[in-house]
């Protein structure tokens, strides 16, 4: 058994109605403190993946188990343990539309807490203390619906640490946000896991895996697992991501420097006239 065993897949499949299979044999193992990407093309099942883990969905074969307890239907069925597990697990929609339901910015934070039995006072000190860090206290008062995508991000961000779990999912974290807020999702991210949280991130885009991953997972549009190894061995492996459909026939990957910036760039060659 892996040391620290956070997370534990067997033979898991999922589909969405009879025909349209989102998940294929999938085996899994995930480690406390581990910063592991899950890469993929749109429509492999990384989304649906992590709703696994989160016990959003459960799936039609295989066996889950999270923290040594395994997660299904029934077991969720139980108001307590539902409530623990959700404690420990974070999940932060691509859409923070679909999670911010408040009438202010300060409420969608101490929801949680507040949920979960936390004094009111202690309730507010905390959210206090998470509109500081990630930088939206002078928010506190909006209504969270009229902020920008990045703002909303940072509320859904601090709405789910808020509840202090040991296990942050994120699905496509920087879709649509500008060059500003991507530098502070992926200096965040890191921060959080340098304090020891869990981070699992889903995303279609090879530029983010050496700034956010020591562990690449690639899920095929087979909706399975199709590699699962260190950022650089991922990135170098052109086969691998025409495989996965991560990059067109005429791209190439490049790795550059030591903070290994990634450039995809279309390789054209020309013909000359003879």
């Amino acid at each position: 058994m892996l040391k620290n065993l956070v997370f534990d897949l067997q033979n898991i499949g999922y589909a969405y109605g009879q025909n349209e299979c989102a998940l294929e044999n999938i085996s899994l193992k995930i480690s406390a403190g581990e910063k592991l990407v899950l890469l993929g093309a749109n429509g492999c099942g990384k989304s649906t993946l992590q709703k696994v883990l989160a016990g959003l969905i459960f799936p039609h074969k295989g066996k889950v188990q999270a923290f040594g307890w395994e997660i299904n239907q029934d077991s969720m069925k139980d108001k307590v343990f539902a409530a623990t597990f959700r404690q420990k697990v974070g999940f932060v929609f691509q859409n923070s539309d679909v999670q911010i339901f408040c009438a202010s910015v300060l409420d969608e934070i101490m929801f949680g807490p507040l949920s979960m039995g936390m004094d009111y006072a202690v309730a507010r000190s905390r959210a206090l203390e998470l509109l500081e860090f990630v930088g939206i206290t002078h928010l506190m008062n909006r209504l969270p619906h009229h902020l920008s995508g990045g703002e909303k991000k940072k509320v859904a961000i601090a709405a789910v640490l808020a509840v202090n779990p040991d296990v942050l999912i994120l699905d496509e974290p920087t879709n649509g946000l500008d060059p500003k807020t991507q530098a502070w999702m992926r200096d965040t991210l890191n921060q959080l896991n340098q304090q020891g949280k869990t981070i699992i991130i889903a995303t279609h885009q090879l530029e983010l895996v050496p700034e956010l991953a020591s562990r690449v997972v690639v899920m095929g549009e087979n909706h399975q697992i199709l590699a699962d190894d260190q950022p650089v061995a991922i990135l170098e492996n052109r086969l691998l991501l025409l495989s996965a459909n991560l990059i067109g026939e005429h791209q190439h990957v490049h790795i550059h420097g030591q903070n290994r910036h990634v450039h995809v760039h279309r390789h054209v060659e020309v013909e000359g006239n003879g």
